[in-house]
Parts: C-alpha cells; structure tokens; sequence
C-alpha cells in the first residue's frame, strides 16, 4: 500500500475545495451548522438514499425540531415519522442520544469528537462529521464513499475495511484537514465519491484530483476499493398471519432486535402452510378458520432475507384483553394500520390487510 506524501495534502485540499464550490448539490442540510440537523441527516443517510432522505429531513424536523423535542417524544411517534426509511434502531438510537444529551449537557450538543462517541447510535463516521461540519474540529469522517475516493487517491491496495487501510486513511485524511476547512473539505469528498468518484465508471477525465490520484495513473479505479469477501444474507422462510375480526386486524408490537418496537402481523418463522400455521396459531391461544392465500412476498435486510407467504385467517373470537396485553397487541381497523408505525417489510400485507377491511372481507 503506498501513501501520497503530505507534501501534497495542501495541493489535494486546493483543489477538491475549489471544485465542489461550484459543484455542490444544495441539500438542505449544507445550509446549516446546527449540530443537531446536521446529526438527524447523517442517521438519516445511513444505507439510504439522498433523494429518499430529502422529504424524511424536512418532516422530522417540522415536528421535532430540535433535541429537547426529539427527547420529550413518545418513541411511537418517533417511529412513525421514520416509517419507510428502514433500519429503524437509528430512531430509537437517535432519541436514547437526545435524552442524554438533555439530561446530561442541558440540552447542548457535546461540542467535540470523543463525547460524540458516548451518544448511542454515534460511531467514528458520524461522530466525526458533526464534529467536523458543525464545530470545525479537523476529525475525518469516512463512510463507503470516502473510503472509495481514499483507496484510489492514495492507491491503498488491500481490503479496505482492515484494520491497516482504516489507519492509513485517517492518519492521511487527519493530516489533510489540519490545512483547510475540516466539515467542507469532508462534505467535499463525500460528494465526488457520491457523484464522479462512483463505484463503477467513474468520471475520472472531470474529477479535480485526477492528475494526484493514483488509481488514475495506473488504470485500476474500477478494482478499487478492495473489499474482503461477504458473506451472503441467509434466506429465512416466514408465514404471516392477517387475522381479522369484526372489522378489525391483529398487529403485534414487536420484541425482537430486528424491527424492535415496530407493529408486524403474526409472524411464524419457518411455516409457511396454512395448516402448520393453523396448530401453531392455536398453540398461542388463537383459534382461526384459514380463509386465503394472500401470495409471497420478499423484503431483504442487511443480513437476513424474508421470504414470505401470506395468509389471511378468520379468528373465531377476539383475543381477550389479558392476550393483546401480555403480548402488547392490538385489534386494530384501517386508519389505526395507516397510523401505528409498521416497517417496509409489511408493506404488502399492510395492503392485503387495508383491501379485506375496506372491501368487508373479514
């Protein structure tokens, strides 16, 4: 792995900084130093996609608009606005951080790197950007794109997520920020690795850093950077149960780490077929005449595939009040669907749920 020498770091700050003053994309959140929008859109771009965050950013804020209010929200709120975004242990994070931030520091953001680090939710990428972008402080924020735009600028040729090319990149983006704007020149490299530094054919002919990068010169930016192998997600077969009464579904407010604090339908991992799902819904206590196949569906998370089989189930009677309490239920009608916070990953069945209760089907 070679490094460029910092006797270049100045001219590689020159001209990144002169080009994204003309080339930057105005986001909402460049047009502001308040550490606490700046934290909401960086959660909020996380595994997701700017164009998707645009209106996500604006309603969060309207309705929470700074910490204290982040903090003083019922979390099924929080939820709710976060509904469709994914990945929504950043929300709970993202309010676990706020109360602390108004019970230990009055409600002021910790102004510097380290205490960014003790916020829940916060790691080295997100802590450094605040930190960077919100109080000038020279720390790195490396996320996919930057480390992309660093293994080809620096010709860093081994996996870039060891423990050697993570040193090298912030020990040699460390040094760079000590000579300019630190949160510009960050948003700066975030941005040509988001537009020309992209991971297949990238703009190398427009880039600013083209005549100092060295996968440029030696004609090997597509293979870069290097990534150790993955493994694949594991596909997981799931029944999922809308069972109806008077008018009415079964949502159960979820437990588990995946999708925690989210309503879901009765889930079955495993069993798919109406008559196993059949003996292991009366196992729970609730007995139910199969009415419809509701079809497949399949929603993929980071680690894990959902693949699954939709069922629709008459109940023979409501669950008692005792039941929906000990396993924090609800018997819930069509505008309590479209309000609970329910994840991306019950959309089709939210649909299959809402076409049985408005078309008198249950």
């Amino acid at each position: 792995m070679g490094v460029r020498a910092v006797s270049d770091n100045g001219c590689i700050a020159e001209k990144l900084l002169g080009w994204y003053a003309q080339a930057r994309r105005d986001l909402p959140w460049r047009r502001t130093r308040d550490p606490y929008c700046i934290w909401v859109s960086e959660i909020m771009l996380q595994q997701t996609r700017v164009e998707t965050v645009k209106a996500y950013y604006h309603r969060f804020l309207l309705r929470l608009p700074d910490v204290r209010a982040l903090a003083d929200a019922p979390e099924q709120d929080v939820l709710k606005l976060w509904e469709g975004l994914g990945y929504y242990s950043r929300a709970r994070n993202m309010q676990r951080a706020a109360r602390m931030i108004v019970s230990q520091c009055d409600g002021v953001f910790p102004p510097s790197y380290e205490a960014l680090l003790t916020l829940p939710g916060i790691g080295a990428y997100t802590a450094g950007a605040v930190a960077s972008i919100a109080f000038g402080l020279p720390t790195p924020a490396v996320d996919g794109n930057v480390k992309r735009v660093a293994a080809r600028v620096f010709g860093i040729r081994a996996p870039i997520n060891s423990k050697p090319a993570q040193a090298m990149v912030a020990q040699t983006l460390t040094a760079i920020l000590q000579t300019c704007d630190a949160g510009q020149f960050n948003q700066a490299l975030m941005e040509l690795g988001a537009t020309l530094c992209a991971p297949r054919a990238p703009q190398c002919d427009a880039c600013p850093l083209c005549s100092l990068c060295d996968a440029s010169r030696e004609g090997d930016a597509e293979s870069l950077p290097m990534q150790a192998a993955k493994q694949p997600p594991k596909t997981l077969d799931m029944g999922v149960c809308i069972l109806t009464w008077d008018g009415r579904t079964l949502l159960l407010r979820r437990q588990e780490r995946l999708l925690h604090g989210l309503y879901v339908f009765w889930l079955a991992e495993g069993d798919t077929d109406a008559y196993g799902l059949k003996g292991l819904l009366q196992e729970e206590g609730l007995r139910a005449t199969h009415r419809a196949a509701l079809g497949e569906a399949t929603h993929v998370f980071t680690h894990r595939i959902w693949r699954m089989t939709l069922h629709h189930f008459l109940l023979d009677a409501p669950p008692s009040a005792a039941w929906l309490a000990a396993h924090d239920a609800v018997l819930a009608d069509a505008r309590d669907i479209r309000a609970l916070p329910l994840p991306t990953a019950m959309k089709a069945a939210r649909q299959e749920a809402l076409a049985l209760l408005e078309n008198g089907l249950v």
